[in-house]
């Protein structure tokens, strides 16, 4: 009976109810079926009660404590998943650290700046490609009728020579191309252009405002090249790697950074681009190409005469933005009426900077007046006028010529 009245004590003591020193001499000498341990806990106690420290606990001797089965398990196996977590974190950073080191590589390599490309490699890209179909859309002439074609013929321009015929469609075909993202030599001409005009060493993202600083009107500039295709890059491309025009592009570009005379470059580029196709397309180049038995090199050099010639005039005229409309029309009646002119002028210009001397302002010593053209009354109203055409209109080509055909 005593021994039965033990156990009973001895649950009670474990329910709670009863905290007698014997009772927890039972338990702690080890009595099997009072000494279930779940997951470290002594059923009839609370976790509550354990982790207070319970008079149960507090009364026992230390050679007894060490025998209790709830704490051989908080000091055992309590113990062990926090080293197996400790030892998962450690792994797990020695994957990471790992790796980081793996992909190093990878990001110094992408971070290399893309080489710069000369106007040479980017034609020759041009020359090897397939452009069989954007052939077939090209109009590199001005289809005249009547009376048109009767004068043109008699009186106008001579022909381009057959030899000559393949590169300037060439020329024309390229007018016809967009800026692809998938081209690597697309991306590396828009590239190259931004970095000889600001100096940067690295790339610039393919999108954002930045293209603005450069004189595109935003962040993409394959919105502006409607008017000439992928041939507006590769004359900007020809200014800023030519070692001679260089400096003549960056007088430019510092021109259009002016607080009150700027305008953007790239656009004001492209418009030089769309004139002198129109030249090409009037054959008011073919007398030019003929004598030196070449399309791209004097398309090349009369898109930069172009822009020299706008350079002058609005330098020394103090133009502004809201004028653009009227010089870039003035600009382009003058060069295709001039070619030859044109032409020598830039020649002097280039031979004089090469010889250390100051170039010219102005060449022409009539470019300091409005063009005859407009008449006093063109002189008077040129300001006001200026103001109401959109800049951006200019892009496009008029639509004035019969038969004109219509670019990108």
């Amino acid at each position: 009976m005593e021994e039965d009245s033990g156990v009973t004590s001895h649950t009670e003591g474990l329910n709670g109810v009863s905290h007698e020193c014997k009772e927890t001499e039972e338990l702690t000498n080890g009595h099997s079926n009072h000494r279930p341990v779940i997951n470290g806990l002594t059923p009839g106690h609370s976790v509550k009660e354990h982790a207070n420290g319970s008079s149960l606990l507090k009364s026992l001797p230390i050679s007894a404590l060490k025998q209790n089965g709830l704490l051989q398990s908080l000091a055992t196996g309590g113990e062990q998943p926090k080293t197996e977590e400790e030892s998962a974190e450690v792994e797990q950073a020695r994957e990471e650290w790992e790796a980081l080191e793996s992909i190093q590589p990878v990001v110094s390599e992408e971070s290399s700046p893309t080489p710069l490309i000369s106007f040479n490699e980017a034609l020759q890209h041009f020359q090897t490609t397939d452009l069989g179909e954007v052939l077939k859309n090209i109009q590199p002439t001005i289809r005249r009728t009547g009376l048109a074609a009767i004068t043109h013929f008699l009186f106008g321009p001579p022909r381009l020579h057959r030899e000559l015929l393949e590169e300037r469609d060439l020329v024309f075909a390229i007018a016809q191309c967009s800026l692809d993202n998938s081209q690597a030599i697309h991306m590396r001409v828009l590239q190259t252009i931004y970095k000889r005009l600001t100096g940067s060493k690295q790339d610039c993202p393919r999108f954002g405002t930045h293209w603005e600083n450069v004189g595109f009107q935003g962040t993409d500039p394959a919105t502006d090249l409607r008017g000439t295709g992928f041939l507006g890059l590769m004359h900007t491309l020809y200014l800023v790697m030519d070692p001679e025009t260089l400096p003549l592009a960056r007088d430019i570009y510092k021109l259009s950074q002016h607080p009150t005379q700027n305008f953007p470059f790239c656009v004001m580029s492209i418009n030089m681009t769309r004139i002198a196709l129109h030249a090409l397309r009037e054959e008011a180049l073919s007398k030019e190409c003929n004598r030196r038995q070449q399309v791209v090199g004097v398309l090349n050099e009369f898109y930069v005469a172009t822009f020299l010639h706008l350079y002058q005039l609005w330098k020394s005229q103090q133009k502004t933005i809201s004028d653009s409309g009227f010089v870039l029309k003035e600009v382009e009646l003058f060069a295709k009426k001039n070619p030859k002119q044109m032409l020598r002028r830039l020649d002097v210009f280039l031979r004089e900077r090469r010889s250390g001397g100051a170039p010219r302002a102005s060449p022409d010593p009539t470019a300091q007046q409005p063009s005859p053209c407009l008449g006093e009354r063109g002189a008077r109203s040129e300001g006001t006028r200026g103001k109401e055409m959109h800049f951006t209109g200019v892009c496009e080509l008029t639509s004035d010529m019969e038969g004109e055909a219509r670019l990108i």
